[in-house]
């Protein structure tokens, strides 16, 4: 890059002025983003790579996410707008809160290939694909020396991406063909850990990213049927939460355990582990998506166990936060919790607790809403509003949200939890075989499960 004429390019003047270079700019940031994540000034890694630095300094940077925005803010002692970036014209508002507007290739704000674009490509492949998408394998070949592989912060970047893509894969597919993928990208990490050269900081940032692969996997586990592998996937990260004193962590991880609880018919220990998640939670000032998830995980709880009033209260309190909206606070592992989810997670509990005709009105009106990018968690609406139709003794229904279950079944949703509640519905039209739209749908879920 052309250095020559620092004049109008302020973030270019300042560094110079500091004697660094982008390359030491680049790892000071990623380090001060590390200390700001610890203290729960940002809500993710903002790591920045030296070709993100580079883009910045660039003569028509791009405006920088919010968390990349509050690290330069805090490293140089001044505003973004002094740095020289300016929001592009055009850019909505929520966009220009929560990523870099980029104009020339799909990346990210870490510098990474963008992940919606990866993940429609994905999908247009199939999820067999998942196992040759090109992060999956260790990437470090060229950055290798006798004291094992060199990490920094264009390797974190990366790693941190794959952590995510993960995570949308798993809620567009679901999580039956994608935990073992997983667990590779969770070996990886570990080696880098063991065996790589890294600072301190860099060193931080990987055991975070351990952290929430680890948490990620149980829950892929859990979705998958594994619930042994899933208990102890997250009984670890809740250990690494503990070690490092990340409280994001562990809010995160004790949701996913409240969930799991429900499933293994263990409501009280999933009204304690949303009540423990709640207490995380307060010692980061988190934001009203979260507590709304923490709320709703232990609404689930108080439903099986049958406490009505203790679910209704939490249910109250569940709505109430999410009617605050979304932030730009907001970790990436809520962005599942729009309305659609919200409202299939009501209706699941209500058909808990034997309400089914309003729970049949909530997961249609859910099914109705979710988008493409959460089909998997559409297909689990639309499995809970078959059931909750046969319990209500709407054949009809019935039928027809089946039907769209396993239509999505066919374009590759593959969810053990999902196939379980198909199977609930087939032995429970069992009983009804005398109506003819009842028989072809039993035989479609008998090829299904077969």
């Amino acid at each position: 890059m052309d250095e020559s004429r620092p004049a109008d390019r302020p973030l270019m003047r300042v560094r110079q002025a500091a004697n660094l270079t982008q390359e030491e700019a680049a790892e000071q940031l990623s380090a001060l983003s590390w200390k700001m994540l610890q203290k729960h000034e940002i809500t993710q890694p903002a790591t920045v790579s030296p070709r993100q630095y580079r883009r910045w300094e660039s003569p028509d940077p791009p405006w920088p996410h919010t968390d990349h925005r509050r690290v330069l803010e805090r490293f140089f002692g001044r505003s973004v707008h002094d740095l020289g970036f300016r929001p592009k014209q055009g850019l909505s508002s929520a966009r220009r809160a929560t990523c870099d507007e980029t104009q020339d290739e799909p990346v990210n704000s870490m510098g990474v290939p963008d992940r919606r674009q990866v993940i429609a490509g994905a999908a247009a492949l199939g999820m067999g694909a998942v196992g040759a998408l090109p992060w999956m394998a260790p990437a470090f070949a060229s950055s290798h020396d006798k004291h094992g592989p060199r990490v920094g912060s264009e390797e974190v970047a990366l790693l941190q991406a794959t952590a995510l893509d993960l995570d949308i894969i798993d809620q567009r597919f679901g999580g039956d063909r994608l935990w073992r993928s997983a667990r590779v990208q969770l070996l990886l990490v570990q080696h880098l850990i063991e065996q790589g050269t890294y600072s301190d900081s860099i060193g931080h940032q990987l055991h975070g990213i351990a952290g929430q692969l680890t948490t990620s996997i149980g829950w892929f586990c859990y979705d998958a049927g594994q619930q042994t592998e899933a208990r102890a996937h997250f009984s670890e990260a809740l250990n690494t939460a503990m070690l490092n004193g990340d409280d994001v962590l562990a809010a995160r991880t004790l949701a996913n355990m409240a969930r799991q609880a429900v499933d293994l018919g263990r409501p009280r220990e999933a009204v304690r582990f949303a009540q423990l998640a709640r207490g995380h939670a307060s010692q980061w000032d988190a934001p009203p998506r979260v507590w709304a998830l923490l709320a709703i995980r232990e609404a689930h709880g108080h439903a099986v166990a049958g406490d009505v009033r203790a679910f209704e209260a939490a249910l109250s309190q569940a709505w109430a936060a999410f009617d605050h909206g979304v932030t730009d606070r907001d970790p990436e592992w809520t962005a599942f919790l729009n309305e659609a989810e919200l409202r299939c997670l009501e209706g699941i509990c209500r058909a808990d607790l034997g309400q089914h005709g309003r729970s049949v009105v909530l997961l249609e009106r859910a099914a109705e809403l979710q988008p493409v990018e959460y089909s998997r968690n559409r297909g689990m609406s639309l499995a809970r509003l078959a059931g909750a139709a046969l319990d209500g003794g709407d054949l009809d229904r019935c039928v027809a949200a089946t039907r769209e279950s396993l239509a999505l079944a066919e374009d590759g949703i593959s969810s053990t939890r999902i196939h379980q509640r198909l199977r609930l519905v087939r032995q429970g039209l069992a009983a009804h075989q005398t109506s003819p739209p009842v028989r072809e749908i039993t035989d479609q879920l008998a090829r299904y499960s077969a």
